[in-house]
């Protein structure tokens, strides 16, 4: 694996998806997944961020995605503390992220 060239697709997929601008020097593997259908999940952490400046970020860039006349593919974010509060969040969940979001909160 190339890992410089795919911590600078995660690097692309944050500014796309989430308006945030990260270099791709400034993201770290945190942890591979495996998914029920095998497929293979790497987790970059970001820098951290205050909420306000994360929604402000994805509100734009949801915005760009639109006057450009295209349907974001994320139209909304949810920010979880626990893996408890996943339970209620609408919408389908990629079978990996509960495990993350319980290891992250761990490590708080």
């Amino acid at each position: 694996m190339d890992e410089p060239a795919v911590a600078g697709q995660a690097a692309r997929e944050l500014a796309e998806e989430l308006g945030i601008g990260a270099a791709a020097e400034d993201l770290k593997l945190w942890v591979v997944t495996r998914g029920e259908n095998g497929s293979v999940g790497l987790t970059y952490l970001a820098p951290a961020l205050l909420e306000a400046r994360l929604r402000a970020a994805f509100t734009a860039a949801v915005a760009a995605e639109r006057v450009r006349g295209s349907e974001p593919e994320l139209d909304d974010i949810a920010l979880v503390h626990s893996p408890g509060e996943l339970e209620g969040l609408a919408g389908p969940h990629a079978d990996y992220l509960e495990p993350i979001v319980r290891r992250f909160t761990r490590g708080r």
